[in-house]
């Protein structure tokens, strides 16, 4: 028995040793960040304006892998899976993460990962069509709820972060609409434009490239940019919409490497060159070290469930 007591000690001290060792070494090589959604959308701009700072950070060299398809989830299933050893990391926004899993099956959940930090942070705001029946909040919540089938919105899709920015707000003023999918936000604004749709919710980048109407911010402040206008809560109706993003390892990745990696993005996050780089483009570098990370991520997979449930968006 003390034998069998011995050899399982000094088995555990090997393998604690054996991983102290790897972390103190870490990184000693390319580090791959799979991003996972293509190049060229705002996940891909925010990870590549990340990706030069975090190298600077880390001393090693930082590898994009885009690995896009269905709603980012086929990246952040690629992360869950690969080795947790800290050279496969992954930059994901919320959605991924707190919303898919709600509206399909999916191999992993919030558990499967490690929180290392928030760096990225992108408020929605409900704009309208300049040729909506309604130009002010208050008109708008009067033709919302007037009637269900009245008020037309669009989205990129069932479940997408617009998608769930525009029922949180119509949630919020206890109203329902019609909602017409398209593939992305160029398409959607265009139809804004044109007055197929009647409004949507999404970035402050989004409304100003087409001068959209902004009706209401969905934060809780004001944003800078958008200092005259009300957010919902100071309106009444409190609603929160967001992306925002950060850099996440495999569940059973070191605690060493953990606290290596967040102290490089903490680093990167502060640096001259990514607040430029996110200001560039229309988002907020924000920090969050992992245990505040992976709180902001379980209140949004929260409300999120609740939405989908209500949406009747629910996994098959």
């Amino acid at each position: 028995m003390r034998t069998t007591i011995r050899t399982l000690s000094l088995l555990a001290a090997g393998a604690f040793a054996a991983t102290s060792a790897v972390a103190q070494d870490y990184p000693n090589r390319q580090v791959n960040m799979v991003i996972p959604f293509p190049p060229g959308g705002n996940t891909d701009l925010m990870g590549r304006a990340l990706q030069a700072e975090l190298a600077k950070a880390l001393g090693q060299s930082v590898v994009v892998i885009n690995k896009g398809g269905a709603g980012g989830t086929l990246g952040v299933i690629e992360v869950s899976a690969t080795r947790p050893d800290g050279y496969t990391i992954g930059l994901t926004p919320n959605n991924p993460l707190t919303a898919q899993p709600h509206v399909q099956k999916l191999p992993y959940s919030m558990d499967s990962f490690k929180y290392v930090c928030l760096s990225y942070y992108v408020p929605y705001v409900v704009m309208a069509s300049p040729r909506a029946p309604f130009k002010t909040w208050q008109e708008f919540v009067t033709f919302s709820k007037a009637k269900n089938d009245n008020l037309i919105y669009a989205s990129p899709g069932p479940g997408t972060q617009p998608h769930l920015g525009i029922l949180s707000a119509l949630s919020a003023i206890k109203a329902e609409g019609v909602h017409v999918p398209f593939t992305g936000a160029g398409p959607m604004s265009q139809a804004l434009l044109a007055g197929t749709v009647h409004a949507m919710s999404e970035s402050t980048a989004v409304a100003k490239a087409s001068n959209l109407n902004v009706l209401a911010t969905q934060t809780n402040e004001r944003i800078p940019s958008l200092s005259n206008v009300p957010t919902m809560k100071e309106l009444g109706f409190p609603s929160e919409a967001f992306s925002a993003g950060g850099l996440i390892v495999p569940a059973a990745t070191p605690d060493a490497v953990v606290a290596r990696l967040q102290k490089a993005c903490q680093d990167a996050v502060a640096s001259d060159g990514y607040k430029a780089a996110t200001e560039k483009l229309n988002a907020t570098a924000r920090f969050l070290p992992g245990p505040e990370f992976r709180k902001m991520f379980d209140a949004d997979s929260k409300a999120n469930a609740e939405a989908v449930k209500k949406a009747g968006l629910v996994a098959k």
